[in-house]
């Protein structure tokens, strides 16, 4: 019986090619889309899951009230995890410290490589999951040891074998292969990581961490901890909450810091926090993605609902004789419920050629490393059900509508759809064409947030402007030398030192005061050390004051601070003169700088505080000569950092350029947003092109007599396309309030953003329309144009 059933839904694809060719296409590009978007929202929830003690790992974070706010570090002091070990050590399996976490240079012999590293305690490699290929975990003890990825290995070493010999950090510690493991997979917070290097060598060799005058201050450390068997997360945070409170003084206490711990789990999709709150984080794309995913899978469900349900009139017979010699409705329902199933698995095996094809682009676009899982069985139970269920919903309709057709009428010939046949056909063109313009709207509204960050003023100039990182002070020391060779080759017009590059916080800090202050408010302030031409360089607009002079002596103690701090410190009618006390030392303001976007361009700007640096700082700021080509400069560039930092390969970034990255995560969510927008109006338009050739054919002969009494091709056009037209006005109707009220609350969570203007819904009500037109004008005119002594010659 199951054999006849898929026979006969066989033979009906066949009769009818062209209704069968848009309902797989359609069906096909909706599970095409449904399947890359669940890649995408498996990759998300499974980030992390590599490691074996994943329900067990967090980081210790901290709560700080700051600026009359409540902020939430990652960072703390590294005396806490002796203190955690100490007085709580019976909440955890394991406490590890870890720092340094960023580029660095990593040599042996002429091969430099700038590579992504981290310095981690050894307890650390039994609580992550370290695939060791040489060596073991217990290599990282040993004082002056490095373990390698296999990457780096081939990178460092071919075919050879890495182990014991001795590769070189940032030019300054010679570090030992102690062993090689597995690259950590990209979908992990450690994946970009390629060599981790002992914690204590870290501390050994730098000076300011040694010799700190209060090690509880400086927050540079992140501590991660497996929690013992016996307890959880919660428990473990109040436990431990005010574990730094005890051991800081009055000063930093006025913060009131409370440790938390964030489990590994919510790294990824929950990490953003307000006032002490966690308030999600990309879990929101997960969501709507996932959402997009099944309103397009959806969108190709009704497609094939529309054109079933629109074709009853030609199986009405079938279903009459049928029920006639004896068929229940039941055996009807399994009928066209294996039609529908018939279509899907055809559906299903195109949508997973489609997804292979498109799964390179898709990457790119959205930044992952994504693959079918060809060898998973728990993915193919999930597509076989998938599938079904798809079956399910797309034949539903169409196999209780056509199976509840009454057999006496059908065979006297007094059946008739009725007056409402048409009527749920038209409420799912209608959902269909809402769905496809809420998205066209979204995708204007996330661009037009883009771009108005983008046109956000940034308080100095981007063009020409290059950073190039240092790690050592070999610049610092011949610093004038490097500027007059550069200045003289012309292919700079200005040169400075900075703490880090303009796109980047270099550090922040507490210990502030200033007249008026209140003495409970706790502070933290961005700082940043300069050199002298920094403010010609970069391009500072200053709204008071002046830059840093040599001509003024008293300049070593001056700061320069941006609007908002000026503004946060009572400063607003003259800040020049004005006394600022830095952990005792008393400094003058010299001037007031319009504010600079130095972080998130969609964030409020924080008070920053700039002083002129008596060390060695790690970029170099270079205005390229607008006179001479980029290239040409960089060449010239390039040979004079070799004479003067001959241990460094010369790298550089365009200021512009890494100020764009910042907009990456949005042009991701935008692109996907565009492509998914796309292919659901094409769903739509796929439904629309059968419905209206399916209307066309249905009216040949009404259109055929109208053209004998004298109707027009445009006036026929107008008669065939009105209906459409009409579904789709409904569609923006109920579309437009939709759409606002999600992106006015997604625009919400950005502190800077765009309005929402009545020209995207303008926009998109347009785009629909025109779409609409010129997908039913092909229909309604070639049965315009048809010639009437053709249509009507049977009657």
């Amino acid at each position: 019986m199951n054999q006849h059933y898929f026979k006969t839904a066989w033979r009906n694809l066949i009769k009818n090619k062209a209704n069968s060719f848009i309902n797989i296409a359609g069906l096909s590009v909706g599970m095409a889309v449904a399947m890359l978007i669940g890649l995408w929202i498996w990759d998300e929830l499974s980030f992390d899951q590599y490691h074996d003690n994943y329900n067990r790992i967090a980081q210790v974070e901290q709560h700080l009230k700051n600026n009359g706010e409540i902020n939430t570090w990652s960072a703390t002091p590294y005396p806490l995890a002796n203190e955690l070990r100490k007085n709580y050590g019976s909440n955890f399996k394991s406490v590890a410290m870890a720092t340094g976490w960023g580029n660095h240079l990593l040599s042996l012999g002429d091969k430099k490589l700038n590579k992504m590293g981290i310095y981690f305690e050894p307890q650390a490699l039994e609580m992550f999951t370290l695939k060791m290929l040489k060596g073991t975990r217990d290599g990282l003890k040993a004082p002056y040891s490095v373990l390698i990825s296999a990457s780096n290995a081939k990178a460092y070493f071919g075919d050879a074998d890495p182990m014991n010999k001795v590769l070189k950090i940032d030019n300054k510690l010679d570090v030992k292969v102690t062993g090689v493991y597995e690259d950590l997979p990209r979908n992990t917070t450690f994946g970009e990581i390629t060599f981790i290097a002992p914690w204590q060598l870290y501390f050994n060799n730098t000076e300011w961490v040694r010799t700190a005058a209060d090690p509880w201050r400086p927050n540079f450390v992140q501590i991660f901890v497996q929690l013992a068997d016996n307890t959880d997360f919660a428990h473990v945070s109040a436990n431990i909450k005010d574990a730094k409170l005890r051991n800081i003084n009055p000063e930093l206490a006025k913060k009131k810091p409370q440790l938390f711990l964030h489990p590994m789990s919510k790294w990824h999709l929950y990490s953003d926090f307000k006032d002490g709150i966690n308030i999600g984080g990309r879990i929101k794309y997960v969501w709507l993605f996932g959402i997009i995913g099944v309103f397009v899978l959806l969108l190709a469900c009704i497609n094939f609902m529309n054109l079933s349900t629109a074709r009853s009139e030609k199986r009405a017979k079938e279903v009459g004789i049928r029920k006639a010699i004896g068929s229940l409705r039941s055996q009807l329902i399994y009928q066209f419920f294996s039609e529908s199933l018939l279509f899907v698995v055809l559906a299903l095996a195109l949508s997973v050629a489609l997804v292979q094809l498109s799964l390179p682009f898709f990457n790119s676009v959205s930044d992952k490393s994504m693959s079918i899982l060809w060898t998973s069985s728990p993915f193919w139970l999930m597509i076989v059900g998938f599938s079904l269920f798809t079956g399910l919903i797309a034949g539903s309709y169409p196999a209780f509508y056509l199976s509840s057709f009454e057999p006496i009428k059908v065979l006297k010939g007094a059946f008739k759809v009725g007056r409402f046949a048409a009527l749920p056909r038209k409420v799912l063109v209608v959902i269909q064409f809402t769905v496809s313009i809420v998205l066209i709207i979204g995708t204007i509204v996330v661009f037009k947030q883009i771009q108005f960050a983008k046109d956000r003023p940034v308080g100095y100039s981007r063009d020409g402007l290059v950073s190039v990182p240092v790690i050592n002070d070999d610049v610092h020391k011949h610093l004038d030398v490097v500027t007059t060779e550069l200045l003289k080759s012309e292919a700079v017009i200005s040169v400075a030192e900075a703490g880090a590059a303009p796109t980047e916080y270099g550090s922040s800090s507490s210990g502030f005061d200033w007249k008026g202050k209140d003495p409970n408010m706790s502070v933290d302030f961005l700082t940043e050390g300069i050199s002298y031409d920094y403010a010609k360089t970069i391009g500072w607009t200053f709204k008071q004051g002046r830059a840093f002079s040599k001509s003024f002596l008293t300049d070593s103690s001056g700061v320069v601070i941006n609007q908002t701090a000026a503004h946060f410190m009572g400063f607003n009618d003259n800040a020049i003169g004005e006394t600022i006390k830095w952990n005792g030392e008393p400094l003058k303001v010299v001037g007031v700088i319009k504010d600079m976007i130095v972080s998130s361009p969609y964030e409020e700007v924080r008070p920053f505080l700039y002083y002129l640096s008596k060390n060695s700082e790690s970029t170099i700021l270079l205005r390229i000569n607008p006179k001479m080509s980029a290239a040409s400069a960089l060449a010239k560039i390039e040979s004079i950092f070799k004479v003067y930092n001959p241990s460094q390969p010369f790298e550089y970034q365009f200021v512009d350029d890494e100020y764009a990255k910042k907009f990456g995560n949005e042009q991701r969510i935008g692109k996907l947003a565009a492509c998914f927008a796309g292919l659901a109006i094409f769903i739509s338009c796929l439904g629309l092109f059968g419905m209206a050739s399916f209307l066309a054919e249905q009216r040949i002969k009404e259109i055929g007599v109208r053209k004998v009494l004298g109707a027009s091709v445009f006036s026929l056009w107008r008669l065939m396309s009105v209906d459409f037209v009409v579904l789709v006005f409904i569609s923006i109707l109920v579309a437009t309030p939709v759409s606002y009220y999600f992106m006015h609350n997604w625009l919400q969570g950005y502190q800077y953003h765009a309005g929402i203007t009545w020209w995207i819904f303008a926009a998109a009500a347009t785009g629909a329309m025109i779409i609409t037109l010129l997908t039913v004008s092909y229909q309604s005119i070639r049965a315009a144009l048809l010639n009437p002594v053709k249509s009507l010659k049977t009657e």
